[in-house]
């Protein structure tokens, strides 16, 4: 059974910057599409970013388009989540995921990490 554990959350104040890491166990992350997704209080679960098996192809949210990178390696069974130029709106919890594509209920996920964006 696959298993992800988020790691990095923390407080910064705006326009700090903050890298979240996923790592997985139990199986291997290389044929598996990763995700990134948040949930802020009081609001629903959202999609951030995805990234394919290869690493060839990324999609972003476009409340984070130019401030978010998402990244992998395989060979680390990892990925990132590289925040940078963070916003008040950006405070969530920050969910890693898997499945052979990015969708909305995806088949693995992470217990999630607390970002705060805060002065």
């Amino acid at each position: 059974q696959l298993q992800l554990v988020e790691s990095g959350g923390g407080l910064v104040q705006p326009g700090g910057s903050l890298r979240l890491s996923c790592a997985a166990s139990g199986g291997t992350l290389d044929y598996y599409v990763l995700g990134w997704f948040r949930q802020a209080p009081g609001k629903e679960r959202e999609g951030v970013s995805c990234v394919t098996s290869t690493g060839g192809t990324t999609n972003y949210a476009d409340s984070v388009k130019g401030r978010f990178i998402i990244s992998r390696d395989n060979a680390k069974n990892t990925v990132y989540l590289q925040m940078n130029s963070l916003k008040p709106e950006d405070t969530a919890i920050y969910y890693c995921a898997a499945d052979i594509r990015c969708r909305r209920d995806m088949d693995y996920w992470g217990k999630g990490t607390l970002v705060t964006v805060s002065s």
